[in-house]
């Protein structure tokens, strides 16, 4: 079975390309929509960089996981790197030790690996982690039977630093775990459809949680920079959005940009939609929006880790 790495969506800024050099500070594996953000962040940092995709496009290398080979070509043909960020998911046990394993054992005595060091891992993971209803933050029960936790947990684990884990023997690992992502051709707004095709699907949203790619890239930089080795982290902008807010906002700006009295199908789409949070305002007895967090079942808390960054979120304000 292969993962394909997630495509780049648009096209990040080339002012400089990316280190030819046999050692850079970041590796990214899979330069996909993340890294529209991140690249351009590391050429203004002047931090070393190689990235990978699938075919190699845009200056960087060819590299495609494979959870069911052993290969080691693929690895010793990726650069040392002083961290691996590893943007596309890995699930369930065995593919985070594969992965370490491989790219580990075919840069631990190269000649051009600059540092004794052993690789720092960086996993983007996922929100969806925290099921329970009420308040998470990074420290709270998740799903540990979820395929995407069991990796992560696999990877914290076999990363360590010796001493951490017995099973440990890396430079160490931190999970990214990103809440929901906008940003460039990514509108949350256009996910409309997809949650509230009927007034009852509408009924049954509650919170949304997001955060911009600016600020996903400045998290990478930040951890990079100031590594947490073992933690798995929740990352937010902060903000505690509600659907039904938002559908108002967004159906109300459709209708003013296309006239009030506009007709259409889209019109018509956009007019519902506005009833639609009325009447169920008035059924479920919400006085005005936002609903309060309290009432809207999972909100995420990503407070801790921008306090342990000492940096805060510049996108805040999903509109």
């Amino acid at each position: 079975m292969l993962v394909e790495l997630p495509i780049q969506e648009h096209t990040p800024s080339s002012s400089s390309p990316p280190s030819s050099s046999s050692h850079v500070d970041i590796l990214i594996l899979g330069a996909g929509w993340t890294s529209t953000f991140l690249i351009p962040l590391l050429q203004r940092e002047g931090i070393a960089y190689a990235a990978t995709t699938r075919d190699g496009r845009r200056g960087t290398i060819p590299f495609t996981f494979d959870p069911d080979s052993s290969d080691p070509a693929p690895y010793a043909a990726l650069p040392c790197a002083a961290t691996v960020l590893i943007t596309f998911p890995l699930v369930g046990k065995g593919q985070s030790q594969r992965l370490v394993s491989l790219y580990g054992t075919t840069h631990s005595s190269a000649k051009d690996c600059s540092s004794n060091q052993p690789p720092r891992y960086i996993q983007l993971g996922v929100t969806s982690i925290w099921k329970g209803a009420g308040w998470s933050d990074e420290n709270s029960p998740y799903d540990t039977s979820d395929r995407r936790a069991i990796a992560e947990d696999e990877l914290l684990a076999i990363a360590s630093p010796a001493g951490d884990d017995p099973s440990g023997s890396g430079g160490g690992a931190a999970v990214l775990s990103l809440s929901g992502l906008y940003g460039g051709a990514r509108e949350p707004r256009h996910w409309v459809d997809r949650i509230a095709r009927s007034k009852q699907e509408l009924r049954r949203t509650g919170a949304l949680h997001m955060i911009h790619g600016v600020d996903v890239a400045r998290a990478i930089l930040a951890t990079h920079r100031h590594f947490t080795s073992g933690k798995r982290w929740l990352l937010c902008d902060l903000h505690v959005y509600d659907w039904w807010e938002l559908v108002q906002s967004w159906a109300g700006e459709a209708l003013r940009d296309g006239g009030a009295e506009g007709g259409g199908e889209g019109s018509a789409r956009q007019k519902d939609l506005l009833a639609w949070v009325g009447e169920l305002m008035v059924e479920e007895g919400v006085r005005a929006l936002p609903r309060d967090p309290s009432t809207l079942g999972r909100t995420l808390d990503g407070r801790g880790f921008w306090k342990e960054m000492g940096v805060w979120p510049m996108q805040g304000r999903v509109r």
